[in-house]
């Protein structure tokens, strides 16, 4: 089995040498093509599948030996491609448990928008049913209520869940792009980060210089990810890991921020 696997690269890799069509992504696809034909017919986690990538890369490696020393990325996209082959059903099934979780996020969140409905309601009717009460008790319920639905608590855990959810959405692009995901796998998590980050983000109008400049930085390397993303270009792996560092850059100051103004109360 593994000596057919070694055929086929060798002369899938002979042919794009002749085309002069030999490029990283196209050894990337040539590894990982040969490699997942046969990796979903052995056991996952099992030696087999070990030697299998361990065998990929060694013969993409003495193919292209006569480059010398100069075959850094031909090596690492025959590991990537390897990798991304033999971890491909693997892939699939967490893929399919995201979808699964999304669906699940959605009832939640309609749930806990119909809870606050009924909250509000109560709320309401508490406030009219109390309108024939003393001025001060009317000012005291007013403002209880008024206490309870803007509460800044409240307000900063939604803005840190926001936060964390869109951080999480850019990890969960960076893991997809490592691990073989596809293009459009990667762009659903970078419309979720999106989606996320207009939530946290503050009004403009309010923001600090310093940190509207980090914002500004984070909407840049959002929009450098999904240039990357539609242009197909191995350059992705490096925008998504920037993006992430700065992500984490930027919320790690708005956590300190929210800490202060909680410490201030």
């Amino acid at each position: 089995m593994t000596n057919n696997i070694k055929e086929k690269i060798q002369a899938d890799l002979q042919e794009v040498k002749t085309t002069g069509q030999l490029r990283t992504e196209n050894i990337r696809e040539i590894v990982k093509a040969a490699v997942s034909q046969v990796a979903g017919e052995l056991k996952e986690g099992s030696s087999e599948l070990r030697t299998l990538v361990k065998d990929a890369v060694s013969t993409v490696i003495e193919n292209l030996q006569d480059k010398g020393s100069e075959i850094k990325e031909e090596v690492t996209a025959s590991i990537e491609g390897a990798l991304e082959g033999v971890n491909s059903k693997r892939h699939e099934a967490i893929v399919k448990t995201q979808i699964e979780l999304k669906q699940i996020q959605a009832r939640l969140d309609h749930e806990e928008e119909q809870l606050q409905q009924e909250v509000d309601g109560m709320l309401t009717e508490i406030e009219h049913t109390n309108q024939d009460r003393s001025a001060n008790i009317k000012s005291a319920i007013a403002s209880a209520i008024n206490a309870i639905q803007d509460s800044e608590e409240v307000g900063l855990l939604k803005k840190r869940y926001a936060q964390l959810q869109a951080q999480l959405a850019i990890i969960r692009a960076n893991l997809a792009a490592r691990y073989g995901g596809r293009s459009v796998e990667i762009k659903e998590y970078l419309d979720d980060a999106q989606t996320w980050y207009n939530q946290a983000r503050p009004q403009a109008e309010t923001m600090a210089t310093q940190v509207e400049e980090k914002h500004s930085q984070l909407d840049h390397k959002l929009g450098e990810a999904g240039a990357a993303i539609a242009r197909k270009e191995r350059q992705l792996k490096q925008s998504l890991r920037e993006l992430l560092l700065t992500t984490a850059d930027l919320f790690k100051d708005k956590e300190v921020d929210n800490k202060e103004t909680l410490v201030k109360k």
